[in-house]
């Protein structure tokens, strides 16, 4: 009788890899779909396709990064919002990922590759569509749009000091770099889940919570103080996702001088690239 200690162990075979799921496929190519069909019936060919090209690059930025270093993420899911309730026709898009996947590294290079590819874009088309922008008289009916100080910095390279009874009337291609512009900003403020949240407890890691914490009161309080209820949505969101941010597979793996100093300029670039109010007018 053979001894089983004779038995050379069969190992099992590896578990087939996981069927990718039509719905996984197909719900964001609609989004996407839909969303190019919204940003054109809001802003026209001029608007929505520099705009999605934008947004397609901040996000493909981060789905890249998530294949690089083996972290389960979801296609980048658009937000579509139907033209007339909205002058973007978009709220921008998303990619959800498995938490507590990925390094401290990892999660860095994630969330700001996405900011870092659109703004590219977001200051090309800015560029471009100043030179198709013109002046004239300031106070005119319609939608008036905040300048954050990089929009200003443009503004003021394109056509010199602008008097008082001016202003820029600007080209769709020039609002489709400020929306980029803007959104990449708002993805940047330093709370929970936002790519700002991210780059920020990659740097701090558990001190990031209290400074998290604090932006998003003085957020609140700024709401209430400036009456800007229009921000009211996002604040509920914001604190409906929580403020922390939850640790990574592994907080000790160092970032580096060049990621720190990089974080710390994205992060930055909210003071530039945000305006509290967006639109004004009717």
């Amino acid at each position: 009788m053979m001894s089983t200690d004779s038995i050379a162990e069969i190992p099992a075979p590896p578990p087939p890899p996981p069927a990718t799921s039509t719905r996984a496929i197909a719900v964001p190519i609609l989004l996407f779909v839909a969303t190019c069909y919204t940003t054109y019936k809001t802003g026209g060919p001029f608007f929505a396709v520099p705009l999605m090209i934008t947004l397609l690059a901040h996000e493909l930025g981060h789905f890249i990064q998530t294949v690089r270093y083996g972290v389960p993420a979801s296609l980048p899911m658009f937000i579509p919002i139907p033209a007339g309730y909205s002058v973007t026709g978009t709220m921008g898009a998303v990619i959800f990922m498995k938490r507590g996947q990925g390094d401290r590294r990892a999660i860095f290079d994630i969330a700001i590759s996405g900011p870092l590819a659109g703004l590219v874009f977001a200051l090309i088309f800015s560029v471009v569509g100043l030179q198709l922008s013109t002046l004239g008289p300031a106070n005119q009916p319609g939608i008036h749009f905040g300048e954050p100080l990089v929009f200003k910095a443009l503004s003021y390279l394109t056509f010199g000091p602008i008097g008082p009874t001016q202003e820029v009337y600007i080209h769709q291609i020039a609002f489709a770099g400020w929306v980029g512009i803007f959104i990449t900003a708002l993805n940047l403020f330093p709370i929970g889940q936002l790519d700002g949240g991210h780059i920020l407890y990659a740097l701090l890691r558990t001190k990031a919570h209290l400074v998290a914490q604090l932006v998003l009161v003085s957020a609140i309080v700024a709401v209430v103080l400036t009456r800007n209820w229009a921000w009211s949505v996002m604040l509920m969101l914001l604190m409906f996702m929580g403020p922390n941010h939850p640790p990574t597979a592994n907080d000790n793996v160092p970032l580096g001088t060049t990621r720190t100093v990089l974080g710390w300029l994205s992060l930055l670039f909210v003071i530039v690239g945000f305006t509290p109010i967006p639109f004004s007018g009717s």
